[in-house]
């Protein structure tokens, strides 16, 4: 199966219970996608957010933190 097929879950960012520095992790082959809708929820919430690709008990995805 190739990850354009794969059908992303509605995610639910949890930015309104996060201090500076907290982090989540979202399971994602849609790097671009996952980024742009984690960034445009931030700035919804009034907060910046920094985002990375990488991985979590060998599940690649999307790492956000809350830097402001």
């Amino acid at each position: 199966m190739t990850p354009d097929k794969i059908i992303e879950p509605e995610w639910i960012f949890p930015f309104q219970g996060m201090e500076v520095g907290d982090s989540f992790f979202v399971p994602t082959l849609h790097f671009a996608e996952m980024m742009y809708a984690i960034d445009s929820g931030a700035k919804r919430c009034g907060i910046r957010a920094k985002c990375y690709v990488t991985t979590k008990d060998d599940h690649i995805g999307i790492r956000a933190w809350r830097v402001r």
